[in-house]
C-alpha cells in the first residue's frame, strides 16, 4: 500500500487549542509518529516563537518535518506534501500510527484534497507579476489579480504576497486562473483520514493566547528574533511573515516598547487564530474518506476516552 493510500490520524485546529499535548496522547496510546503539519514550525530558527514542540516531547515519542528547513528557504506546499508522504510511508514501515499535527489550512488541504497538477509558469513571468506587486502595492495588485482571476482576489488578503504573484503568475503564464486548475485536482489518491478538531470557544482560546505570548517573550522569543534579523533575509519569505516577528522586529528597531511589541503579537495571533477556525470550520467536512470528531473546548485529558474511542472505531474501519 502506498503512502497517500495508508490511513492517517489528523489532529487540526487553531494556535494554542492544544494540539501538541493531545497529539503526545495519541501517539503513546496508539503508538504514533507525530508529523509536523504546520507550516512556520518547519523551520528551524524559531523554537520558541512558532510554539514548536520541546526537547522532553521531541525524546518521548517519534517527531517528523520539524525544524528540518533553514529559514533562508520557503517551504512550498508541495514541497511539504511530498515530505509529509514519505513520513507516513515511513512510520507505516515501522508499525505505527501516522499522526498529522496542525493548523495551517494549505497543508492539510494539500494532503486531503490533493494538489493541483498546475504546469510550470516561466520565471521571467513570475518575475513580472513580482515587479509588479512591487510597483503597485499589495491593494492596487490584489485589485489587478481580480480582473484575471476574481476567485483568487476574493480568497486572499492583500498582505498575503508570495501567494497573489503566484496566482498572477498562474493566469497570466498559463492562461487559465489556479481556482480552475485546482477544480482539476485529484481526489481519488489522497488518505483516508480521521480528523480531531479543536475548536474552543474564542474568549477562552484568546486568554490561553496572550498567556502563551507572554510566556514566548520571556522564553527566548526576542532573541529568536534579533537573530533572525541580523541575518538581513528578504521581507518575502515566509518565515519573516511568521506571527510575532514584525512586532518583535518593531521593538528591536526602537520603535516600539516591549509590552507595545507583545500587545501587537498577541493581537496577531487572535487575528491568526479566527482565521484558522473559520478554515477549519468551514472547509474539512465529514466524507467518505474523512471522518471528524469536533470539539468545541481546548483540550483537556478528560476528553481522551471519547477521543481514544473515535480513534479506535476509524482504524479498525478505514479503507485500506
Amino acid at each position: 500500500m502506498s503512502a497517500p493510500d495508508q490511513p492517517v490520524v489528523v489532529i487540526a485546529g487553531p494556535t494554542a487549542s492544544g494540539k501538541s499535548q493531545l497529539a503526545l496522547h495519541l501517539a503513546r496510546e496508539f503508538a504514533g509518529t507525530i508529523i509536523n503539519a504546520d507550516s512556520m514550525q518547519v523551520y528551524r530558527d524559531l523554537a520558541v516563537l512558532t510554539a514548536r514542540p520541546d526537547a522532553a516531547a521531541m525524546a518521548a515519542v517519534p517527531h517528523r518535518l520539524y525544524g528540518m528547513i533553514d529559514v533562508a528557504e520557503s517551504c512550498s506546499v508541495g514541497r511539504w506534501r511530498d515530505l509529509a508522504q514519505g513520513a507516513i510511508a515511513e512510520a507505516r514501515v515501522a508499525g505505527r500510527t501516522p499522526l498529522l499535527v496542525g493548523g495551517s489550512g494549505l497543508y492539510l488541504s494539500a494532503l486531503l484534497d490533493g494538489l493541483a497538477e498546475v504546469p510550470a509558469v516561466a520565471p521571467e513571468i513570475v518575475a513580472a507579476a513580482t515587479a509588479l506587486h512591487a510597483r503597485l502595492g499589495g491593494a492596487s495588485f490584489r485589485d489587478a489579480l481580480a480582473a484575471l482571476d476574481p476567485e483568487a482576489a476574493r480568497k486572499l488578503h492583500s498582505g498575503d504576497t508570495q501567494r497573489l504573484i503566484r496566482a498572477y503568475a498562474v493566469v497570466t503564464g498559463t492562461g487559465a486562473p489556479l481556482s480552475e486548475w485546482q477544480r482539476r485536482q485529484r481526489r481519488d489518491a489522497n488518505p483516508a483520514a480521521a480528523a480531531i478538531i479543536l475548536l474552543p470557544e474564542r474568549a477562552a482560546l484568546y486568554a490561553a493566547i496572550d498567556t502563551r505570548l507572554a510566556a514566548m517573550f520571556d522564553a527566548g522569543a526576542i532573541d529568536e528574533a534579533r537573530v533572525l534579523a541580523a541575518r538581513g533575509l528578504t521581507p518575502n519569505l515566509p518565515v519573516m511573515k511568521a506571527v510575532g516577528v514584525r512586532e518583535i522586529a518593531a521593538f528591536l528597531r526602537g520603535e516600539s516598547t516591549r509590552e507595545a511589541a507583545l500587545a501587537a503579537a498577541q493581537q496577531a495571533t487572535r487575528r491568526y487564530a479566527k482565521r484558522q477556525f473559520t478554515w477549519l470550520r468551514h472547509r474539512l467536512k465529514n466524507g467518505k474518506k474523512l471522518r471528524i470528531l469536533e470539539i468545541s473546548q481546548q483540550f483537556s485529558e478528560r476528553m481522551l476516552p471519547e477521543i481514544f474511542a473515535f480513534i479506535r472505531q476509524f482504524l479498525l474501519t478505514a479503507p485500506k
